[in-house]
This record gives structure tokens, sequence and C-alpha cells, in this order.
């Protein structure tokens, strides 16, 4: 009897853990499965949670749709157009509600059973954790620590070395007025500035000199420092990180700034640029609803209708980059004939959140780049194979540069 009721625990459990693994198993399948063909199939039109994209959310589904729930959803997934067809009212509602935009008709496409996985996983998605995130873009306000550059710590060892001697030299009279008295002589003279001056004419001279020579250096760098700005991050009415889009997600720069292909300037790319992609991301991975919901406010978008019937608000961004008006740059020039990278003038953009100018932008700077930077091969078009086949001719064995070519010629940039 023992030895029966033995044996008859070991076949129970044995079969919970199997029921329980095949269960799991099963479920978890059905789970993956279904996010594989949701992904492929319905996320361009649907999300999973109760945000509408091109169709609605998707979030509590089964409390929406008519009863048999999964007899329902498997005809109007298979093919909605006949579903509409038949005069189903809740079918039709959609239809209407949605642009009376008809769903894709998956007939041939999935099979009865993905189509089943499909809606195992729409009704019971997974839940996702979001982690939040405190960021700064755009208005970093961490102060980097700035250290004084070898001038300024000179010329503060100067001054303190000049008090120390002062001190040195009142302690010095003390003393010597003190045995002056005690001997019965009378004290010292204090030594004037201007007497002293009289008879070290040499050593004040060049005093003066060194002094004239400092003052003239710091005015130097502070009149060739205007309109230099190196570093400079200014704040943006929307938060948005390089970081994240050219990085993380590699968009090409040109996507966004498709002037610097075509012409002079690489432009502000427009609000509907943006749309492109954010008509169906709605929340970023930094800053969530807040910043994409300006994008929606500049271009008038409703989200929960997918309609643009708001007002517009031109967005007033504030610009990085900007050259004096007698200098000329032309971006195409650099970016298609010279085939430079981006990265060349403005940083390793794909690493930075908030956009800054990395580069100095002087005269200097151009022309030093001029000097260094060879030329790429133009063998497509005749006149630029003419032009540097003479080139090579004329500087055998020497890089060709910008220089070369006549790149420092006033008149190239200053007209």
């Amino acid at each position: 009897m023992n030895c029966f009721i033995s044996r008859s625990r070991q076949f129970f459990f044995k079969s919970f853990f199997l029921f329980a693994f095949l269960f799991a198993s099963i479920t978890y399948g059905w789970s993956a499965d279904g996010a594989k063909i949701f992904k492929q199939n319905c996320a361009a039109c649907h999300r999973i949670d109760a945000e509408k994209l091109v169709g609605p959310g998707l979030r509590d589904v089964a409390s929406r749709v008519p009863q048999p729930v999964d007899e329902w959803l498997f005809k109007f997934i298979k093919n909605n157009i006949e579903v509409i067809k038949s005069g189903d009212v809740y079918a039709n509602k959609i239809f209407n509600d949605n642009g009376k935009m008809p769903m894709t008709v998956f007939d041939g496409v999935l099979s009865d059973q993905d189509i089943k996985t499909v809606i195992a996983y729409i009704k019971n998605p997974p839940v996702e954790k979001k982690e939040t995130k405190q960021t700064s873009v755009g208005t970093e306000t961490a102060q980097e620590e700035k250290g004084f550059s070898t001038f300024n710590a000179l010329l503060i060892a100067a001054l303190a070395l000049l008090i120390l001697a002062s001190i040195l030299k009142r302690v010095k009279k003390n003393l010597q007025d003190s045995v002056n008295a005690k001997n019965g002589l009378p004290p010292t003279e204090p030594v004037s500035a201007i007497k002293w001056i009289r008879h070290h004419k040499r050593i004040s001279a060049l005093i003066v000199i060194v002094l004239g020579a400092v003052c003239l250096r710091a005015i130097f760098i502070g009149v060739m420092n205007i309109g230099v700005y190196e570093t400079y991050k200014p704040e943006q009415p929307i938060k948005f990180s390089h970081k994240v889009h050219a990085g993380k997600l590699s968009i090409n720069c040109v996507y966004c700034h498709s002037g610097a292909e075509k012409g002079r300037t690489s432009g502000i790319p427009s609000a509907n640029v943006c749309m492109n992609c954010h008509k169906a991301i709605s929340e970023g991975p930094l800053t969530g609803k807040i910043e994409i919901a300006k994008i929606y406010d500049a271009v008038g978008w409703n989200p929960s209708k997918a309609k643009y019937d708001k007002p517009q608000h031109p967005i007033k961004w504030n610009r990085v980059h900007t050259l004096p008006d007698y200098a000329y740059f032309n971006h195409s020039q650099h970016v298609v004939v010279g085939k430079q990278d981006c990265k060349n003038c403005h940083g390793d953009v794909a690493s930075m959140d908030v956009a800054e100018q990395v580069s100095s932008l002087t005269m200097g700077w151009c022309v030093d780049c001029h000097r260094k930077t060879e030329i790429p091969g133009m063998t497509s078009n005749p006149y630029y194979a003419d032009l540097h086949a003479k080139l090579k001719e004329k500087y055998k064995g020497e890089p060709i540069t910008v220089e070369k070519m006549g790149g420092l010629d006033c008149i190239k940039c200053h007209y």
C-alpha cells in the first residue's frame, strides 16, 4: 500500500512538472512568436499600447470588439474588407474612425496559426518596465572644471611675490629702526618709488617695457577672440539629442541637413522632416513625450486624430555656427567635391547630446586646413582630370593640397 502511494506521488509530481514545462514552453513560444509576427506585419500601423499610430492602439482590444473575441479578431485580421462589407457595425465604426483606410488583408500572408498567435499576443502583451532617466539635454547646467591658464597663474604668482616682498621690506625697516634706536641712531629714511626710479632708470625702463608688452598681448588676444565662439553650446527650444539620432540610430547627417550636399548652407531641417519618423514615434528615450509634443505643436499635428488640424508655430532655433558676412563658405564644395567628413569641422556630433562649436572657425584655422588637406582625384570630370594631371606634373612627388590649386587666394573666400 505504501509502495503504491509512493509511486502515485512520483507519477503526480512528474506529470505536474512536465505539464508546467510544456505550458511554459508553449506560452513563451507563442509570446515570442507573437511579438515577432506583430513586429513584422502589424507594428507599422498599430502600437501594442493605447497610443494611436496609423490605426488605433491595441491595449484592451479584447474588451472593445464584439463577442466571441477570438473569432471576431480572427476574421477581421484575416480579411477586414470582407467583414466591413458584411455590414458588421463595429468593423464599420473602426473603418470610419480611421479615415476609411482598410487594414492589410492577411489572408494568404499569415497562416491561421500565425493569426491565432498574434491574437494571443495582443490580448496579453508583455509588461514593459520603463526606467526613468533624468537628463539635462539642451540645458546642461553642470559646470565644467576650468583651470587657470599659464599666463593667469604667472600673473597671480607675480602679484603674490610683490606683496610678500613689500611685507618683508616693511619688517626689515622696523627691525633696522629698532637697532638704530638702541644705538642712538636716527631711524632709516623710507625709500620712495620716485627716488628709486631716479636711481634705477634702466631697470625701471625694462619693467615698463615688460608691463607694456604684457598689456599689449592681453589686448591682442582679446581682439582676436572677438567673434570666436569655440565651445559655444546654446540651449535650444526643443531638446534634440544628436547622440541618439546620429549616434545610436545612425541617421545620416544629410537626411536632416540636405542642403550640405546641394548648396552653400547645410540648412535647418524642417519640422516636417522630423515628422517622417515622429508620426509613429511619440516618445523618446531621454525626454519621453515632452519634447516630441513640441514638434507636434510646431506643425499642428493632432496625434489622437492623426491629422494636421491645429495651428502651426514656427520653431525658433538658436544658431550654433556662424561665419562673418565677408567670408564665403560653400558646404557642397567641401562635402561633395572635397569629400570632407562633417566631423572635420563640426567635431564628433554623433557623441553630443547638445550640438556645440568645437572648432574656432577662424581664418587661421581654415588656412591651416587648406595647407594640409589633399584634394581627391576628380577623374569623372575632364576639366578636373586635366587640371590634376598638370598639378601632379608641376609638383612631382609632393601631395597636392588645396593650397597648391589656389586655395589660399584671397578672392576664393573674400569677395
